[in-house]
């Protein structure tokens, strides 16, 4: 039984080895073939979008970029796991498809719908939390 798992691992690790091995030969392509790297006061300077940089660049930001990047990635990420389950979900309706759980039981449409709805529910719950507290007021 261990020989058969192991078995169906090795596609995963050939492929691995195979973007492993790509991945150190373009690297080393490059650093043998390309250019050498020249260094001078005007090639060291700092370059912004054509124009010469203006003040610190250590400058501290608002926090408030950071919270809406982080909220911005939570509630990505939540909408990303609605996929899955939404060709579950179709199978279930519109086959009839059951989903055998761990303890023995079933899981049908319904099942899965009212657990999509507690799985939304916290996410508008997270998200009008966000908003009371202010995190989108940009004054």
């Amino acid at each position: 039984m261990l020989i058969a798992n192991i078995d169906s691992y090795a596609p995963i690790v050939v492929v691995a080895l195979i973007a492993l091995t790509m991945a150190a030969g373009m690297l080393t392509l490059a650093h043998v073939l390309g250019p050498k790297a020249r260094h001078g006061s005007v090639k060291d300077a700092p370059y912004e979008s054509g124009m010469p940089p203006i003040g610190s660049t250590h400058r501290r930001l608002n926090v408030r970029f950071y919270i809406v990047a982080v909220l911005f990635l939570l509630f990505d990420v939540e909408v990303i796991f609605l996929w899955p389950w939404a060709k579950v979900f179709h199978a279930a309706a519109a086959n009839g498809v059951t989903i055998p759980l761990e303890n023995g039981g079933v899981a049908d449409k319904g099942f899965l719908l009212i657990g999509m709805g507690i799985f939304f529910s916290l996410l508008v719950f997270g998200l009008l939390y966000e908003w009371k507290k202010g995190a989108f007021r940009w004054e």
